[in-house]
């Protein structure tokens, strides 16, 4: 039995919704041990969040709490605070998603955090990061998609910027918090000390943005929305077959482009001074792309893919779901998998561990608590000693 490369490093996720979920679920699935802690009668939002509904449960929960435990703890609360500082005290990592400003508002800020213990790492993720003139702001992945340049790339030319329907903003944001806390574990080795992890979701919708700023800096240029392909990339865009279906062609590079020709039939275009080299190519993408949608239409899209992928040639069809789940390569890389869900005692099926090492995998051991506060007996007694008397007692007055 292999355990996972985080085996050992405790976690607490005080955050809701999505972008601090999204770390702690990440840490977790690397083997971490992540406590999650919702206020009593407060459970996270999430819980009820997601298209599907099955007795009356939804499952945008199971993908983002699973490998987590549940308990409950009213920071707001001295006593709260106080056994909040005792959980600081045996934990390696803290994940937050409030506003900036609202832990030191509880007295818990990083200063009164790392005094319990030096160690500690505490990853903030908020809209705008702690500091600066919008750090108070609060925000969402929405915003922070269009304020931080990326929405406006998205469309079709003078068409309005719509959305990816995901909160890609809240996934990218936590995938850097976790980065930046795997950061920090490993400087921990090195000195001895946590630090804090501030993560900015527009910062995050910014940071993968390739070249815009550079390209606007040098030229002047400000890179809007360019339907389904890049403008002066080319070919690659979307191709409709005889069924109506759409593929993607991406041959934009020389030598790829050259076997796009021959598996065309029409080796001849790779010489062409209009389409042997990447610039050229940019220049006339207009009508290269209706050169090989003409050619496209004549097949079917699973004789186009098979086609192009002999030839070296990437291509691919536009799955839907339903599609995914049972994709050959997805599931044989284990990336469609079982999660038991005992809120409806049943497996659902879920996205599965990225990325994959070789000598300690991580892995979906559950999929996330089915009841808030479950286990508070495991954490309060278990790993804190609570008496049972003490537990009554905070119970009663409302901070568990």
């Amino acid at each position: 039995m292999t355990t996972g490369a985080l085996d050992g490093i405790r976690v607490i996720e005080i955050g809701t919704l999505i972008s601090g979920p999204f770390a702690g679920r990440l840490l977790g699935d690397m083997g971490a041990e992540v406590i999650k802690i919702e206020p009593p009668g407060q459970p996270d939002p999430i819980r009820s969040w997601g298209q599907a509904e099955l007795d009356g449960h939804h499952f945008l929960w199971t993908v983002h709490a699973r490998n987590k435990k549940s308990i409950t703890l009213n920071l707001r609360k001295p006593q709260g605070r106080q056994v909040f500082l005792d959980l600081v005290k045996q934990s390696d990592i803290v994940v937050e998603n409030f506003r900036p400003g609202t832990l030191e508002k509880w007295d818990l800020g990083y200063d009164v955090l790392s005094e319990a213990n030096q160690g500690l790492i505490l990853v903030r993720v908020s809209g705008y990061g702690q500091t600066g003139p919008d750090a108070q702001k609060p925000g969402y992945a929405s915003v922070a998609e269009a304020a931080s340049g990326l929405r406006h790339m998205n469309g079709f030319p003078g068409g309005p910027p719509p959305r990816l329907a995901i909160s890609l903003g809240d996934s990218l944001a936590g995938m850097f918090a976790a980065q930046g806390a795997l950061a920090a574990l490993y400087r921990r080795t090195v000195t001895g000390r946590g630090q804090v992890v501030d993560t900015a979701l527009i910062e995050a919708c910014l940071a993968v943005q390739e070249s815009t700023i550079p390209d606007y800096d040098a030229g002047g240029v400000v890179r809007g929305p360019s339907g389904t392909r890049l403008e002066g990339l080319a070919p690659s865009n979307i191709y409709q077959a005889s069924d109506g279906s759409w593929i993607v062609i991406a041959a934009n590079q020389d030598t790829v482009f050259r076997r796009l020709c021959g598996a065309m039939g029409q080796p001849e275009l790779a010489d062409d001074p209009d389409y042997a080299d990447h610039l050229a190519r940019g220049r006339h993408q207009d009508r290269l792309d209706e050169i090989i949608g003409a050619w496209a239409a004549r097949y079917s899209p699973t004789d186009l893919v098979d086609t192009l992928s002999a030839a070296g040639v990437i291509a691919g069809p536009i799955n839907t779901v339903a599609e995914v789940v049972n994709d050959p390569q997805l599931v044989a890389r284990e990336m469609i998998v079982d999660h038991w869900d005992e809120r409806v005692h049943r497996n659902i099926k879920g996205p599965g561990i990225i990325p994959k090492l070789s000598e300690s995998p991580g892995s979906v051991r559950n999929a996330g608590p089915a009841r808030v506060g479950q286990h508070n007996d495991d954490i309060y007694s278990d790993l804190l000693g609570y008496a049972a008397e003490k537990l009554a007692q905070l119970t009663d007055e409302g901070i568990l």
